[in-house]
């Protein structure tokens, strides 16, 4: 049940107000429905705030939070060692807002029936919606690169996370080999350079620390510099890490071939390794191709500055699968700072579309980025244009707030407690 802070739950305020309408002789009505599919940074942000509407107005609101597992992957954390404690359930917070938790798979997206197909172990479910609200992220999709898909590692999800680090503890007592002591990691964007510069610590819990000592680290990137979107001011930082990190960089090349014991590159050099880990090729989850909206090169669908998909009505989209405004100029980036935000204005608007409030603008001008960069510490840059702000050891203890604290979702409490900490708060975030 949901407490409305008067000992009274949000439904049974409901149910009198329609016994109320009932006795003037008004129709009795089902609650409107929100349906957010995924549970992530967005969709969790995105339920939490639909449900705080509902409760401002003392209005009735069916809310229901379709979830892949039941849980929220830390997925900007997933390049670190132990896996296992990087996702939360969602369960303990949706509850106490009385919002219904679904887990399966959202398979077929009727925009003109306003029904979703939802593939759970009990079989396809189908809800209706009055507001759906898209909020399924992004995903590595395969690129035609002959034995990717068969032989590539990632940690593009805790599935592929965890898929990574039983084959390191599988191979730690045999780095002896060229191939077994060699990792190769594609793409030397964020997450290629977080992974790279991590990768001995996350040897050393399995294998000791003179085998991660002794290891090879290649990072492969098809730009002529690491980090081709990170710009001049925080590369030579950037630099100095993958050095003191002994990283291996083949700058200006692809990949042609994988196989499980070796990696083809384009310039013909061919690295054995049996551990090719693939951070490249981001794009919209493929639900967003079930809805008739524009859509830009990574799939995701163009939306208003209320977050609702141009030209399709009653669907909302957020986070990594909104093409989004986050200034007069800049777009939102595909990133938890982002998708968190512009969660919570998804939810707040889809919930005061049907319940007659004022929507509130999605901006979220101000942008930062901070790389972790392992044992040399991070670099903090500030704005889009990536101004240097702080490096080493002082960037490193910012990282850690952001991972541990600032994106975590709240502890499990009362709705109050919970809702104090996802709504929007006073800066606008």
């Amino acid at each position: 049940m949901v407490s409305h802070g008067n000992g009274h739950s949000l439904q049974d305020k409901a149910q009198a107000k329609m016994q109320d309408n009932a006795h003037d002789g008004a129709a009795i009505q089902t609650p409107h429905r929100v349906l957010v599919l995924g549970s992530g940074y967005s969709g969790l942000w995105a339920a939490a705030n639909a449900a705080d509407v509902a409760r401002e107005c003392g209005e009735p609101l069916s809310i229901t939070l379709v979830s892949k597992d039941g849980y929220l992957e830390h997925r900007p954390r997933l390049y670190e060692k132990n896996p296992d404690g990087l996702r939360v359930a969602v369960g303990p917070l949706t509850e106490p807002l009385g919002i219904k938790l679904v887990v399966g798979m959202a398979t077929l997206i009727n925009t003109r029936e306003k029904t979703v197909s939802v593939a759970t172990e009990s079989g396809t479910q189908v809800f209706g919606y009055d507001r759906l609200v898209l909020a399924t992220g992004s995903e590595l999709r395969q690129l035609p690169i002959p034995g990717m898909a068969e032989f590539a590692w990632n940690v593009d999800s805790y599935k592929g996370a965890k898929a990574l680090d039983d084959h390191l503890r599988a191979i730690a007592g045999a780095l002896t080999t060229p191939a077994n002591n060699t990792f190769v990691i594609i793409g030397a964007g964020m997450t290629g350079i977080e992974l790279a510069t991590e990768m001995r610590d996350r040897l050393e819990e399995h294998a000791g620390v003179d085998a991660a000592a002794n290891a090879r680290i290649v990072l492969v990137e098809r730009g002529a510099q690491v980090g081709p979107s990170f710009g001049d001011e925080p590369r030579p930082v950037i630099e100095q890490a993958l050095a003191l990190a002994q990283v291996e960089l083949r700058l200006g090349t692809g990949v042609a071939l994988v196989r499980k014991d070796s990696v083809t590159l384009t310039t013909g050099e061919v690295i054995p390794t049996a551990t090719t880990v693939m951070t490249v090729g981001m794009s919209a989850n493929a639900l967003t191709e079930q809805i008739p909206g524009k859509r830009d090169d990574s799939g995701r669908l163009h939306v208003d500055d209320n977050l609702r998909v141009i030209g399709v009505e009653h669907v909302y989209a957020t986070g990594d699968v909104a093409y989004a405004l986050v200034d007069d100029g800049n777009v939102a980036m595909m990133s938890c700072q982002n998708s968190r935000t512009m969660g919570k204005y998804a939810g707040r608007n889809a919930a005061s579309d049907l319940l007659g409030q004022p929507f509130r603008r999605y901006r979220q001008s101000d942008y930062t980025t901070c790389l972790d960069l392992g044992r040399f510490g991070a670099v903090f840059t500030d704005g889009f244009d990536r101004k240097l702000k702080l490096s080493g050891p002082e960037a490193k203890k910012r990282k850690r707030w952001i991972n541990t604290e600032l994106i975590n979702p709240p502890n499990p409490g009362s709705a109050d407690q919970i809702l104090a900490a996802m709504r929007i708060d006073e800066r606008g975030r």
